[in-house]
C-alpha cells in the first residue's frame, strides 16, 4: 500500500479510513470502526492507536485522551453512559495513578474517590488538582485529534 490516505475494510468487518505510512501501516490521523460498533478516531503510529484520540463504545461510554500501543495510557477522561467519569492517569487501559471519580449525582462519593489508583481501585486518598487539570487538557487534545481524523477525506 502506498503512503497517504486510504479506506480499507478488513475480513473481520472492521473498517479504517485515514493515513498510512510507506510501510503499509496506519500512521497519522484516522478513524477505525470496529465490527462491534466501537469507534476510535485520532492518531496512529505504526499501525496502533498511539497519541491523542477518542474511543467510543457501543454503550456510549467514551475515553478521550492519550493512548499508547492501542490502550488508554497517560492522561485522559473516561465517562460512561450514566454520567460517571474518571479524570486522571491511565496505564495499560486501566485507571492507574492520580485522579478522581465523579458519580452521576456530581459527587465523588464517601469516602471521596480522589487520590492514587492502582488496578482501578483507590489506594491513597488526597486532592489531585494537577492530575485532573492534565486529564482535562488531554481530553481536549483527544477531541481535537478525533475531529481532525473525522475531517479526513480521500
Amino acid at each position: 500500500m502506498t503512503e497517504g490516505y486510504h479506506e480499507v475494510t478488513y475480513d473481520d468487518g472492521d473498517r479504517y479510513k485515514g493515513e498510512w505510512n510507506a510501510g503499509g501501516k496506519r500512521h497519522g490521523y484516522g478513524v477505525l470502526y470496529f465490527s462491534d460498533g466501537t469507534v476510535f478516531a485520532g492518531q496512529f503510529a505504526n499501525g496502533m492507536n498511539t497519541g491523542n484520540g477518542s474511543l467510543t463504545f457501543p454503550d456510549k461510554s467514551k475515553y478521550e485522551g492519550q493512548f499508547a500501543d492501542g490502550k488508554f495510557s497517560g492522561f485522559g477522561v473516561f465517562s460512561n453512559a450514566s454520567g460517571m467519569k474518571y479524570e486522571g492517569e491511565f496505564k495499560d487501559g486501566k485507571m492507574e495513578g492520580c485522579g478522581r471519580v465523579t458519580f452521576e449525582d456530581g459527587s465523588s462519593g464517601r469516602p471521596r474517590q480522589e487520590g492514587t489508583f492502582k488496578d482501578a481501585q483507590l489506594v491513597t486518598g488526597g486532592k489531585q488538582g494537577a492530575a485532573i487539570k492534565q486529564a482535562q487538557q488531554a481530553q481536549e487534545q483527544g477531541k481535537a485529534a478525533a475531529d481532525k481524523a473525522n475531517a479526513l477525506e480521500g
